[in-house]
């Protein structure tokens, strides 16, 4: 048969240009163009560990300044309440030194005022006691038809105040 005998041949034929074609793509891809590509990758797989190092520095450096401004923070805050505490503590100090001031005005005024009144007492007294011997004399004099004098209507008066 002269297909079989034709096969050899074209075998033979197929075979070198298998490897040839397969030798080319081998030696073009495999030794050009995949160190490349795993150069590139090494590479790119470099940046990111490098990028991922730097993020985790910046992140600690970052919570460093974040724990550095909470005490800060709070030594401030501490700060402003003593502050506010000192203040409030000189407020009371004066408010209660202007309150006693006042209180000794008022006492002082409250006492004048307590001795005027008196004074104007003792005087509505002794108008009243007064008015009151006058009134006497007069009543006795209109209903009993006699006279009684000053010091003897004072003294009744006087008597009849001190029960009443």
């Amino acid at each position: 048969m002269p297909q079989i005998a034709q096969l050899a041949e074209t075998w033979s034929s197929q075979v070198f240009w298998l490897l040839v074609f397969f030798g080319t793509t081998f030696f073009v891809i495999g030794r050009g163009m995949v160190p490349r590509v795993m150069a590139t990758v090494a590479q790119r797989d470099g940046q990111i560990a490098a990028d991922l190092a730097a993020a985790k520095a910046a992140r600690d450096a970052a919570d460093e300044q974040e724990e550095a401004w909470r005490v800060r923070e709070n030594e401030n805050r501490a700060s402003a309440q003593a502050i506010v505490a000192k203040a409030k503590d000189e407020a009371a100090a004066k408010s209660e030194s202007k309150l006693k001031a006042a209180q000794t005005r008022l006492d002082k005024k409250l006492a004048d005022a307590e001795t005027r009144i008196a004074e104007a007492r003792r005087a509505a007294l002794a108008e009243v006691e007064s008015v009151a011997v006058e009134a006497a004399q007069d009543i006795v004099s209109r209903l009993a038809g006699a006279k009684v004098t000053k010091p003897a209507a004072t003294k009744a008066v006087k008597e009849a105040m001190s029960h009443g």
